[in-house]
């Protein structure tokens, strides 16, 4: 009983409120991810309180007074890709901003297992779910996954992809043929004519939608169709090593290589240098995402700069402020950055 007694009980919300000297309302709002804006000032002054007390929202209790934890599921394909990790490092630090938490699943780039964890995830009723990566040419695996976000929402969750668009539900795309396609033009002006594509599979629409958009741009050039040889791989670094090598080993040597992702392309520069070729000396490299390791790369890789951060932004955003009566279908620009792989032949 003794011990009993010595025990401290849990701090409640209403102790919150009392200590940052708000209302209950306002300490709910600001550490409940409340759609209504509260000043930053007393919003500070709750978060400040909360962690003097050491206060820990209920959320199980969450769940059962509103039907929803203050939780947000983000699904990824894969966390270790920059790519991803740039686009759900967006969505973290939004979810944080607006008082959520956020949790995060990986797929291993397997469209079936997507849709299993959106089904898992459903279970644990979070707030909204973030799916983040290429749509997959399967038609069934398309309605499996569509089913399960329908009766996600139905159920009262949110639904924002950073994907493709053609799901019925809010969508932030980036340009991929655009950029892919402006990129190929520059390089084209640069002197370029003789390329190798390393695509990724052929079932990954972001791969698809770069590779066109390349053709497209060196179509644009008025070069002829066979100026470019298409090589496909993994969307992964030994895809674009195994690839590359693929296109060293078969056919002529290309001027340049154009990998439909950053990370391929690192691959493809690790394997010209083991076979004793010099990138952006011997064969220029080009990729696509401008992912953040690149700062590390020799020589600079000319890429496409993708927004990654703004879009997990903005899928946060989708989830809080829209009604889920239409669609909203937001599209990012990407932007052709050229670098030292690939130097000018004029």
């Amino acid at each position: 009983m003794g011990e009993q007694q010595g025990r401290r009980s849990a701090p409640t919300l209403h102790d919150v409120a009392r200590e940052a000297g708000v209302s209950l309302a306002t300490a709910s709002r600001s550490l409940n991810g409340s759609a209504r804006r509260v000043k930053d000032e007393y919003r500070a002054r709750v978060l400040e309180a909360a962690a003097r007390l050491n206060y820990a929202p209920n959320l199980s209790a969450q769940a059962v007074a509103r039907g929803r934890t203050n939780a947000i599921g983000i699904i990824v394909s894969d966390i270790t890709d920059p790519y991803f990790a740039g686009v759900a490092g967006g969505v973290f630090r939004a979810a944080e901003s607006a008082g959520l938490v956020a949790t995060i699943a990986v797929s291993g780039r397997d469209a079936a297992k997507e849709a299993q964890l959106v089904g898992a995830l459903r279970g644990q009723k979070p707030r909204g779910l973030v799916l983040v990566g290429s749509r997959v040419a399967d038609a069934a695996v398309t309605r499996r996954l569509e089913r399960q976000l329908a009766e996600f929402a139905e159920d009262g969750g949110r639904v924002a992809l950073v994907s493709q668009q053609g799901l019925a539900f809010d969508t932030v795309s980036f340009e991929n043929r655009a950029g892919a396609r402006e990129l190929a033009t520059r390089l084209a002006e640069l002197g370029y004519r003789r390329f190798c594509v390393l695509a990724g599979p052929e079932t990954l629409v972001t791969a698809t939608e770069r590779t066109e958009g390349f053709l497209a741009g060196i179509a644009d050039a008025g070069l002829p169709a066979d100026a470019a040889r298409v090589v496909r791989g993994a969307f992964t670094r030994d895809g674009g090593y195994a690839a590359a090598g693929d296109a060293l080993e078969h056919g002529e040597r290309p001027e340049l290589i154009f990998a439909a992702n950053d990370v391929m392309a690192v691959g493809a520069m690790a394997r010209l240098r083991d076979e004793g070729l010099e990138p952006g000396a011997d064969v220029a490299v080009a990729g696509f995402d401008d992912i953040a390791t690149l700062r590390d790369v020799t020589p600079g890789l000319t890429t496409v700069r993708l927004p990654l951060d703004q879009g997990g932004v903005a899928a946060v955003d989708l989830i809080l402020t829209g009604d889920g009566a239409s669609p909203t279908a937001l599209t990012l620009p990407g932007h052709v950055v050229l670098r030292a792989s690939t130097p000018p032949r004029l």
